[in-house]
């Protein structure tokens, strides 16, 4: 298995300074995050991900979440492509997603309920022990 030093993404947006592998915060204290911008755009609006940020219990409870798959994994980096819509609930952990082509990230935490969209193409970054619940959405369904 890599080292966390082996598999960082390759620009860190808003962090110039080395990361720390074990808490997810630049070594100057300041934590990562998804405010970067590309045409006057996120990247969350550049790529059609959603997010919605520490879903509610009664949220989770609409969709199901506790009836969907489990997926879960360490430290390690992941070339994904999605084929259809995904939603995905972060049930521990945080994952640093780069899109293809992308020189920065977004950056999803425990408590998140994220949309990827059909044929987004991604690294996934784990510094830690990752674990999520998902679901694969049909053609229309708007969740």
């Amino acid at each position: 298995m890599a080292t966390a030093s082996m598999i960082m993404p390759p620009t860190l947006g808003v962090c110039s300074t080395k990361r720390s592998s074990s808490n997810g915060k630049c070594t100057n204290g300041r934590r990562l995050n998804v405010k970067a911008m590309s045409f006057g755009k996120s990247y969350l609006e550049l790529y059609n991900v959603r997010v919605e940020k520490k879903a509610s219990p009664e949220r989770l409870a609409e969709l199901g979440v506790s009836r969907w798959s489990t997926w879960k994994t360490g430290h390690g980096k992941l070339a994904w492509d999605w084929h259809v819509d995904q939603l995905v609930y972060i049930e521990e952990g945080e994952v640093f997603v780069v899109p293809q082509g992308c020189k920065s990230y977004l950056q999803f935490e425990k408590g998140d309920l994220v949309r990827y969209p059909k044929w987004f193409e991604a690294d996934l970054f784990f510094f830690g022990p990752y674990q999520e619940r998902y679901s694969f959405r049909a053609y229309g369904d708007d969740a």
